[in-house]
């Protein structure tokens, strides 16, 4: 599996941000909650309705059962609004638009290849490249780390890592200090 990388360029996120606004509207509430909560992809596509109807969101994550709790971003408050005004509370918050293959079932969660898919898309126009679903929560723990670097000790214990490096090597900072020692060399 190929090492994903957080979107670093504030400019890029606020430009995919719109990207997604003017194309689906679901894509960019997915993007905007997956950047700003640091849930992995598969706890984005299962969330419904009535979990974010509140100021936070609680859940159990699927991979390691942790309970998890965050608020919703105030950015994007009124347009979730909107998009779940008429859906029932336990629908899909991102629902696919298509019948399931096997199942044939509709109104089911999108999957993470449709993620992947329309994050990629985005990330072409950005010219991005080691994008994929991982990236949000990256991008989310990148931006808490960059906005606070006391933040670490939070982001260790969020992603369950006891060592610090482990934590900056997942954000992509271990290579960013890397890259900037080798450009300062004479």
């Amino acid at each position: 599996m190929k090492k994903v990388q957080p979107i670093r360029d504030e400019r890029i996120i606020d430009g995919m941000k719109e990207y997604f606004l003017l194309r689906s509207m679901r894509n960019y509430l997915f993007f905007c909650i997956g950047i700003y909560s640091g849930l992995r992809v598969s706890d984005l596509c299962k969330l419904r309705v009535d979990e974010v109807r509140g100021s936070h969101v609680s859940l159990i994550e699927q991979k390691n059962k942790h309970a998890k709790r965050f608020i919703i971003h105030p950015s994007i408050r009124s347009d979730l609004d909107e998009y779940i005004s008429g859906m029932k509370g336990s629908d899909f918050l991102f629902a696919s638009r298509q019948r399931k293959k096997i199942s044939r079932m509709k109104n089911q969660p999108i999957d993470r290849t449709t993620a992947y898919r329309f994050l990629n898309d985005a990330a072409r126009e950005f010219g991005l490249k080691e994008i994929g679903c991982h990236t949000l929560r990256k991008t989310w723990a990148y931006r808490l780390y960059m906005q606070n670097p006391e933040n670490l000790a939070l982001l260790m214990d969020m992603f369950g890592h006891s060592d610090p490096r482990e934590t900056l090597d997942y954000i992509g900072l271990t290579q960013d200090m890397m890259d900037r020692a080798i450009m300062a060399l004479r």
